[in-house]
């Protein structure tokens, strides 16, 4: 199946966003993480093609998206999820699963949220919804970051828009750090580096608290609804620990869990098992 590449006007911004599949097949949106795009599913869009419509945006201030100045946008997780809700709209999509890793799961649950009908499931790879799956890495950068953004803890959150940061976090529990194609990190960190751009990713950076104060209500929500949620998550991810994995079955009971021998980022090694996954929940 072919992809191809889009942009849309949202909010008068250009949103770009890439697509595969036969649109009257169930869609699911693909919502990517920190510091990536939707280039981080170039892998597995295809692998889902023949089965799904699939989308798959770059939020306002990533990839190919628009990036203007933090004088000229508001980034934070409602704003990021007003554009991709947006482009939903547009696309006249009423019904859809929600594949969400990193950022992409504040900017799922948020869109769940708002319109829990239109969600017929979750695919949550290694996102938080759970203070449990905070690792003490992030923890202790992010938590002095949200109680006061000072010299001090900006500074600390800088080092996560660092090249050996971006690194990092694509080959950390990698099995094999040899077979993660070092174009993630050579197409993802020129944008990062953008100038005058690291105060937009501090700006989300610090906004994530937001999402920790709409827990609880993300959680009723879960248990409200209950949408067919499959988890495959890469157990060795020092950011989003396995306990953040686990914490979802209190509310999602009925959630398929997968370990994955992955880190943070689990495509590389793991899309075949990961596609395979999501067409046995959700394409039989």
């Amino acid at each position: 199946m072919t992809t191809t590449y889009h942009f849309a006007t949202v909010n008068d911004r250009q949103l770009f966003y890439r697509e595969a599949g036969d649109k009257t097949a169930p869609t699911i949106v693909l919502l990517h993480g920190f510091p990536t795009s939707s280039h981080m599913f170039r892998d597995l869009i295809p692998l889902l093609a023949d089965k799904f419509h699939v989308i798959a945006p770059d939020y306002i201030g990533f990839g190919q998206s628009d990036a203007p100045s933090v004088a000229d946008f508001d980034y934070s997780f409602d704003n990021l999820t007003a554009h991709v809700a947006g482009l939903i709209e547009q696309l006249g999509l009423t019904s859809y699963i929600l594949y969400m890793q990193d950022f992409g799961g504040p900017v799922g649950f948020r869109l769940f949220t708002q319109n829990p009908g239109a969600v017929k499931g979750f695919v949550i790879q290694n996102t938080n919804a759970y203070m449990a799956g905070v690792g003490e890495m992030p923890a202790s950068i992010f938590l002095p970051l949200w109680e006061k953004r000072d010299a001090t803890s900006e500074a600390a959150a800088r080092g996560f828009l660092a090249a050996e940061t971006t690194k990092f976090q694509y080959q950390v529990g990698a099995r094999n750090p040899a077979a993660i194609s070092p174009d993630n990190w050579m197409v993802d960190q020129p944008l990062l580096d953008r100038p005058g751009h690291d105060l937009a990713h501090l700006n989300l950076l610090e906004n994530y608290k937001t999402n920790v104060a709409a827990y609880d209500s993300w959680h009723e929500a879960f248990r409200q609804h209950q949408p067919k949620t499959l988890i495959t998550w890469g157990k060795h991810d020092p950011f989003f620990i396995p306990a953040g994995a686990e914490a979802f079955l209190a509310d999602l009971p009925q959630a398929k869990l997968v370990w994955l021998d992955a880190g943070h980022f689990v495509l590389d090694e793991n899309a075949a098992t990961v596609a395979a996954e999501i067409k046995a929940t959700f394409a039989a």
